[in-house]
């Protein structure tokens, strides 16, 4: 027990995929939900995203790089970073699920393989520019 604790205080990453993972099964949901009823699943990745996109933010600024956060105009620009970062993500997401979907690829999958590439670009965007 005292090792995951060790690993959960030392590395950056364990607790940005904990929080990954609570921001996901939001967008997820959304997500699924969205597609079920027969939207669009570009649009769909977007929503999800997005709604994953507050959840992350929340986590973040208080479990994952504490001690980083900003107050006053430094948190506003902190704040405007984050949502940088965010639509990076966002675009990766949505021109991943579109390419795999014209490749024929099934949405859910598709929705996968943008999470595993954006997950990646993002945490380096967020690591070393928006907590920096």
């Amino acid at each position: 027990m005292a090792s995951a604790l060790q690993l959960w205080q030392r590395f950056t990453i364990t607790r940005y995929l904990v929080a990954s993972i609570i921001a996901l099964a939001f967008d997820v949901a959304l997500f699924s939900s969205l597609v079920a009823v027969k939207i669009d699943p570009t649009l769909a990745s977007a929503a999800g995203y997005c709604a994953g996109i507050v959840v992350h933010w929340m986590v973040s600024a208080n479990f994952v790089f504490t001690g980083k956060a900003r107050v006053g105009a430094a948190l506003h620009i902190q704040r405007a970073l984050f949502a940088g970062s965010a639509l990076a993500g966002l675009g990766i997401t949505v021109a991943t699920v579109e390419f795999l979907g014209r490749a024929g690829v099934h949405p859910l999958p598709s929705k996968g393989a943008a999470v595993a590439i954006s997950f990646f670009a993002v945490y380096a965007l967020r690591k070393w520019g928006v907590f920096r």
